[in-house]
């Protein structure tokens, strides 16, 4: 091919993807050796984020000895395998937490000489009486009472208007009173008892017991 042809600008010479590779990368750390470090290997504890690089050959060699806790004590190497369950942060018991502790003693409750004070707003009155937080807070009306409601209040003898410890204690007396053990046996007992038993577990869940 003469040198002035229009195909010799053409022609490409494939590149040594090994000398590319060597160039481009570090040499491998270990001693005598030419080859690319390719594989990073951590250089060890108290090294954080600072690795070797090795050929394939010697990371293996390398990895097949490292042991990040060489020449560290025994119990030093148990303690921060515990810490590793926390990520090395701090932790503390419940109630030992000193930031909790002085909020809680700027409220001013007494409690192994310190001064704690818990107070919980309830304007709903969710948790029993209404809360001192809002003692100008009127409550809101009962709901009305479903059909199935008011039939379970009558099987119990007691009114629309009757309260939680009303139908709690006339549910005890009724029991009481129509027990088989208090009648002899009687079927009919049995069978009221039944009734009452069902009418007062329905307004239990109803929340009106």
């Amino acid at each position: 091919m003469k040198l002035d042809s229009k195909f010799f600008d053409r022609l490409r010479v494939k590149p040594d993807a090994s000398r590319l590779m060597r160039d481009a990368c570090p040499t491998c750390e270990w001693p005598a050796c030419a080859e690319p470090g390719l594989y990073p290997a951590p250089k060890g504890r108290g090294q954080e984020g600072a690795y070797h690089r090795f050929c394939l050959e010697h990371v293996r060699q390398y990895n097949k000895s490292y042991n990040y806790f060489a020449g560290m004590p025994d119990e030093d190497v148990v303690k921060h395998q515990k810490d590793d369950c926390t990520g090395h942060r701090p932790t503390w018991f419940v109630g030992v937490n000193s930031a909790a502790r002085n909020r809680a003693a700027r409220n001013g409750e007494r409690r192994n000489g310190f001064a704690y004070r818990f107070t919980t707003h309830d304007p709903f009155g969710l948790f029993g009486a209404k809360s001192a937080a809002t003692p100008h807070q009127h409550s809101e009306p009962a709901r009305p009472l479903r059909r199935a409601e008011r039939k379970c209040l009558r099987q119990l003898n007691l009114e629309d208007s009757a309260t939680k410890a009303e139908v709690k204690a006339r549910f005890k007396d009724l029991v009481k009173r129509h027990h088989p053990d208090r009648n002899g046996g009687d079927r009919r007992s049995e069978d009221k008892l039944r009734e009452v038993i069902q009418a007062y577990n329905y307004l239990r869940q109803a929340g009106l017991a």
